[in-house]
């Protein structure tokens, strides 16, 4: 495997990654009442709880894009 393939998996699992994220948080937005009914049958949660975990879920996964998908794309982009 070649630096040149493992940066262009890099770039593209960072963009899918933060597609991913864009969707989440658009749909938490667009149809957080709707998000809220469907996990209230299955856990006991208040609205404030369930807004810190899908916040925390997100800000997570985006600290997550940033540490094994941006940061060494940028790293092999540096050393090449």
């Amino acid at each position: 495997m070649t630096v040149d393939i493992i940066r262009d998996v890099l770039s593209w699992c960072a963009v899918i990654n933060v597609g991913l994220l864009l969707w989440w948080f658009l749909f938490f937005m667009l149809a957080h009442d709707w998000m809220y009914r469907i996990h209230g049958k299955w856990f006991k949660l208040s609205v404030e709880r369930f807004d810190a975990i899908h916040y925390a879920g997100m800000a997570f996964f985006k600290i997550c894009i940033w540490l094994f998908n941006i940061v060494p794309y940028l790293a092999i982009r540096i050393v090449e």
